[in-house]
């Protein structure tokens, strides 16, 4: 089943174009990574689909309802971890937990079993009684993500997942994202090239607001006839980047 599909997905801001006629599609459970180098249209791709912004021109189909015509059933259907950790710092991890999923209309009842079924599939156990505030960044970005999954969402965005973050708390966060692909779809916005290669099904490669390519890792480097993934990304993202 389709998750996402654009249609001449179109953004301008006073005449300049940040997405320019965007067309593709996104299937149900799939890990689709968005890279590109700043100003690529990444971002406000990001923000039509998830409804924070309107298209220009053009439309998207999230999971068979219009961003345009039926926006809040897509809000339904989706959320959004976004760069800047979505947390409560005052509270502990339970409670933002808690807090989180009452917003979302659970009562008191379900907002503390919605919360212990994330704590338990998301190993925070041990830091559940922790203020937010004192949490390392890796753990911070953990429980931002869990959060967004309080509401169970059939469509997760993740806004670069972990930047900021030393080698050792990326990769632990890449096993958390691992563990859901499948369960939900997941777009993800990086600017790490090993973490999209690492965790994707598929890549789309976007520059000055268009879409340059889609493929998996080795689809990408085939397509340009390099050796790695680091080069096949310049060779479509950089400075009079090819589209294929």
């Amino acid at each position: 089943m389709i998750a996402i599909q654009t249609i001449n997905l179109t953004k301008k801001y006073k005449g300049k174009i940040a997405v320019n006629s965007l067309n593709l599609t996104i299937e149900q459970g799939e890990l689709f990574a968005w890279l590109g180098l700043n100003g690529a249209g990444k971002t406000t791709t990001i923000k039509m689909l998830s409804c924070l912004t309107k298209p220009t021109n053009g439309d998207a189909i999230i999971l068979g309802n219009s961003i345009i015509s039926n926006p809040i059933k897509v809000k339904e259907l989706i959320n959004v971890s976004p760069q800047e950790t979505a947390i409560a710092p005052n509270l502990t991890v339970r409670e933002n937990l808690e807090f989180i999923a009452g917003i979302y209309g659970s009562d008191k009842r379900q907002s503390k079993q919605k919360a212990e079924d994330i704590i338990s599939s998301f190993e925070l156990s041990s830091i559940t009684e922790e203020k937010a505030k004192t949490l390392s960044g890796g753990w911070q970005r953990r429980l931002s993500i869990a959060m967004a999954l309080i509401s169970e969402p059939q469509i997760l965005f993740l806004d670069e997942p972990t930047l900021g973050l030393d080698v050792v708390a990326r990769r632990e966060l890449w096993s958390v994202i691992k563990r859901l692909k499948n369960k939900v779809t997941i777009i993800l916005t990086t600017h790490y090239l090993e973490e999209a290669e690492s965790l994707a099904d598929r890549i789309s490669i976007m520059a000055k607001g268009e879409l340059k390519s889609i493929g998996t890792p080795n689809e990408l480097i085939s397509k340009t006839n390099t050796a790695r993934f680091e080069d096949a990304f310049i060779a479509l993202a950089g400075e009079g980047g090819i589209r294929i």
